[in-house]
């Protein structure tokens, strides 16, 4: 009878492996990926920084880490591996998530978070060279309700805006770290259903031309945020749907990657300055690793997922983004 279990609980078993494997391994010819390992499940941010020749990435149980990536690419190993740059103990028991590099001033800005409670959000930045902490602004604590600081923004000043994916609001906060203001909307909540709100407000860009474009998670709402103003407009999708998005990068003026869950990633345009957009391309990346944050290496886009695999060492991986026209 145990000789027959064992044999049932390991077929059982072997299916889900199956295809794990086969969506693991699952991807076009043409894309350049960059697997690494790491000791940690999640990771849920990933930027490239040419200056460097890395990939910095936020740990979702905190801290930063980077992925060294060789000049020789071709002689590069199967597996990069992660170091850790900066795990601050007076911030244990938060995680980090999105995060921007901010070269004109060599500094990195990283918005923190209570993942799982959901009682304190905060906007970090270090030193690109030294990794000393530079400031450190609460910007949520027990008494404000729920919040989770999710993504980050850096506009020619040198201010960072932080979106809250759980009270749907935007922190704008000065280049010392100084909280300047929270930008609220009604339009922000347009829809009460709960399911429309479990995930608020979440990837966030600086437009060159003064405005931030915000995305909204559980509605696939994307907003237009005047950064004089503070005046809230929301993007017309004439084509196309934004559901299931999270972080976002802007490729030029008119154009806007996504990354999601099923697409990985989305090409939106938009020729009248974000007042209407279109959803034109996508790329159907590995499913089971939910991509969560999107890149620019060498003019092609590259998706961070957010899941690792693996028992003492998970595997992680970053993918160029092989877009299909719609």
């Amino acid at each position: 009878m145990a000789y027959k279990t064992l044999i049932t609980v390991f077929l059982i078993s072997a299916v889900p492996l199956a295809i794990l494997l086969a969506l693991e391994i699952k991807s076009p010819s043409n894309a350049t990926s960059y697997p690494y390992q790491s000791q940690g499940w999640f990771r849920e941010c990933s930027k490239w920084d040419d200056h460097d020749r890395r990939f910095i990435v936020s740990f979702m149980e905190g801290g930063i880490g980077q992925i060294s990536v060789p000049k020789n690419e071709e002689s590069r190993s199967p597996f990069l591996k992660e170091d850790l740059l900066v795990k601050d103990a007076d911030l244990g028991g938060n995680g980090t998530l999105g995060l921007r590099i901010d070269r004109p001033r060599n500094r990195l800005v990283v918005a923190v978070a209570d993942v799982w409670g959901n009682r304190f959000g905060a906007v970090a930045s270090y030193d690109l060279s030294t990794w000393r902490r530079l400031f450190l602004t609460v910007l949520a604590g027990p008494e404000d309700g729920e919040s989770l600081a999710d993504d980050v923004a850096v506009d020619e000043e040198g201010n960072a805006y932080v979106t809250d994916a759980k009270g749907n609001r935007i922190w704008k906060v000065g280049p010392k770290g100084e909280l300047l203001s929270t930008i609220m909307s009604k339009a922000f909540s347009e829809r009460k259903e709960w399911y429309y709100n479990l995930v608020g407000l979440n990837g966030i860009a600086y437009h060159p031309n003064g405005y931030l474009l915000v995305l909204h998670t559980s509605s696939g709402a994307l907003f237009k945020v005047d950064i004089a103003t503070e005046e809230v407009t929301k993007v017309v999708l004439v084509r196309g749907s934004l559901i299931t998005g999270d972080g976002i990068e802007l490729l030029s003026p008119t154009k806007l990657a996504v990354a999601g869950a099923v697409p990985s990633c989305r090409v939106v345009t938009s020729s009248d300055d974000w007042v209407t957009a279109a959803v034109v391309e996508r790329y159907m990346g590995p499913m089971h690793r939910f991509a969560s944050s999107v890149t620019v290496k060498d003019g092609k886009v590259y998706v961070n997922h957010l899941f690792g695999l693996g028992l003492w060492q998970r595997k992680h991986l970053i993918t160029e983004a092989v877009f299909s026209p719609l």
